[in-house]
């Protein structure tokens, strides 16, 4: 009998026949981690599928310098996502969040009865953090024996915050001087010559509504802002000083932190899980 191979360089499930597909799900500990972007606004200098682009180039980096015989796959990446936010700009478009719960937990039900362990939302796109978290509780409770882990490619890595002004750590939020230098990195020639700043909040449009002390657009006491709101150009923050170099080390962290996380987690027994269908 032919033996089946699942440990080719391609680790997307979608490249697996079905016999590969079931032994893969088999596995103790069968992970999948799914790619989740956004097709959205990111100025006048990113393409709209910055975020996708993101969460598959940093994961495919990652799965390249894991062993072979480590039970994970990728699933095809979810490019369109839950932008609200930036919809009064052309080309953005978003799902609702129940939309994006019914198709999630669709599909998440269906791998939990393949007999997955974990599931993993490798999330670039900020403005579905908390949608995904609501959604991975729900699947939960939906598939007890399928843990899910709702991550966003940029938390958790202090690190970063050695390259980034604390300026832009804390208000550059979306096509500034982070996400223009990755994409430098990744792929120049999807860059434009625009570096917009006027959603900097130090040269805010005085005209507008500052934040009183204590509250911020993101963080303990955040808002639910519009992008609109904050800027004609679509970019939140300063994507001026934008380098290819600057691109580079923010790659290899995000590179760096996740090949450590997967290796952490592949190697343990996390989450517990209720074995019982």
């Amino acid at each position: 009998m032919e033996v089946i191979s699942i440990t080719s360089n391609s680790r997307n499930l979608a490249f697996l026949s079905w016999p590969e597909a079931s032994e893969a799900a088999s596995k103790e500990g069968s992970t999948l981690v799914w790619p989740f972007g956004a097709c959205e606004q990111h100025g006048p200098h990113l393409p709209l599928i910055t975020d996708t682009l993101f969460a598959e180039s940093i994961l495919k980096e990652v799965f390249d310098c894991l062993p072979n015989d480590l039970p994970i796959w990728s699933l095809p990446s979810q490019s369109i996502g839950f932008s609200p936010e930036h919809l009064s700009f052309p080309g953005t478009l978003s799902l609702s969040g129940d939309l994006m719960l019914k198709m999630i937990s669709e599909v998440g039900k269906q791998l939990s009865e393949m007999g997955f362990q974990r599931l993993v939302f490798f999330n670039a796109h900020g403005g579905q953090i908390g949608l995904l978290q609501a959604i991975a509780r729900e699947l939960r409770v939906q598939c007890p024996s399928m843990a899910v882990l709702p991550c966003f490619l940029w938390s958790g890595i202090d690190s970063l915050k050695d390259l980034i002004p604390h300026k832009e750590v804390e208000q550059g939020l979306h096509a500034a001087l982070a996400e223009t230098s990755l994409m430098l990195s990744l792929n120049s020639d999807l860059v434009g010559e625009a570096r917009p700043f006027d959603g900097d909040m130090d040269v805010f449009d005085k005209k507008r509504i500052l934040p009183p002390e204590g509250w911020s657009l993101e963080g303990a006491a955040p808002c639910a802002w519009l992008t609109q709101d904050l800027s004609k150009t679509g970019v939140v923050g300063d994507s001026r000083g934008s380098t290819p170099e600057l691109g580079n080390q923010l790659r290899k962290k995000l590179v760096e932190h996740w090949i450590k996380l997967f290796l952490n987690l592949l190697d343990s027994n996390w989450p517990p899980i209720d074995h019982q269908k």
